[in-house]
């Protein structure tokens, strides 16, 4: 798992995969932050939240939080990295490796070639004319959109876990809320001294530990059920996200993506914490606006985002899970 982590960092890049916020831009996350977060957390149980007793939560977060101190062992709850990722991810930093010859390595995998070409002919970047090979489609998205696709592809199987309970049931919903909080932090890093990147990974990665917490909560709740209190969704999320920093750090993150998932509950000064913290309000949003429970007019909206987040959130419309 290491190796490919330093692979992925390899290849030299801070550019955002889209334009630039305007320079210099101050974001402060909204006062509304808790709300979103409870607001989006129910719409996720939906129908598997229940009033569960005290002493089964205590259970649950007190085990969650013996994970977040034992890194080793709950990195062990996720699966490894498909091979032919690893071998693309290395393929990245090297200059002398031709787009050909890494076409020839990704035609290799299957879902790899259908990924390469639907997101190249993706909405995502307004293609006028339809690619239909894995060498087109790699010049399409060029070094920074083919490593944040390998990067998604890698994460996809982190959260997609093959498990049962309320965890199998959430996933989707998960993996769908981190691929746009990455997209939506690495567009808020490009104006606030954080490389959009790290931030893009930071994303893919916070909700690692929500997963394996879900997982926590089916060994103890009743088949397809989940605490709902608001004390213990508030104390869940932050232990998940403890938890995925150490799971980061145990696989030799930089320090600057650790740091920013577990500081992005209260992001203070960190750069790369406050583009991770805007950018998972900003796909809760959309997930929330998508699902009936906002609506585009709604004040944490219109107020609670400034019109270069407002235009990120629209953007996210066009995220395809």
């Amino acid at each position: 798992m290491k190796n490919w982590i330093s692979r992925l960092l390899g290849a030299e890049s801070t550019a955002g995969v889209a334009a630039a916020a305007p320079a210099g831009r101050g974001v402060v996350v909204p006062d509304t932050g808790a709300e979103i977060d409870a607001a989006y957390f129910h719409w996720l149980t939906g129908t598997a939240g229940y009033h569960a007793p005290p002493e089964v939560e205590r259970r649950i977060l007190d085990e969650v939080g013996a994970m977040a101190d034992d890194a080793v062992a709950a990195a062990g709850l996720v699966p490894r990295v498909p091979e032919v990722l690893a071998q693309l991810l290395a393929s990245l930093s090297d200059e002398s490796v031709s787009s050909a010859a890494m076409a020839r390595k990704a035609s290799q995998d299957v879902v790899l070639v259908a990924e390469l070409i639907r997101e190249a002919n993706s909405a995502y970047f307004h293609a006028l004319d339809p690619v239909n090979t894995v060498e087109a489609a790699i010049m399409r998205l060029g070094q920074d959109g083919l490593r944040m696709l390998l990067a998604r592809l890698a994460f996809r199987p982190l959260i997609k876990m093959q498990t049962q309970g309320f965890a199998r049931r959430a996933a989707p919903q998960v993996w769908g809320q981190s691929e746009r909080c990455a997209l939506a932090a690495s567009l808020m890093a490009t104006g606030m001294s954080a490389g959009a990147f790290e931030a893009y990974l930071a994303g893919l990665m916070q909700n690692v530990g929500l997963v394996v917490a879900f997982r926590v909560s089916d060994r103890i709740c009743p088949p397809d059920r989940v605490p709902g209190s608001r004390d213990f969704v508030m104390e869940l999320q932050a232990l998940s996200r403890r938890l995925s920093a150490r799971i980061a750090a145990h696989w030799e993150f930089p320090q600057e993506v650790c740091d920013g998932i577990r500081l992005a509950g209260e992001p203070g000064d960190l750069p790369l914490a406050r583009a991770l913290a805007l950018g998972d309000r900003i796909a809760k949003l959309r997930l929330l606006i998508d699902g009936a429970v906002f609506a585009e007019d709604d004040d944490l909206v219109t107020h609670g985002l400034d019109k270069f987040q407002r235009r990120c959130l629209s953007k996210l419309d066009h995220v395809d899970s």
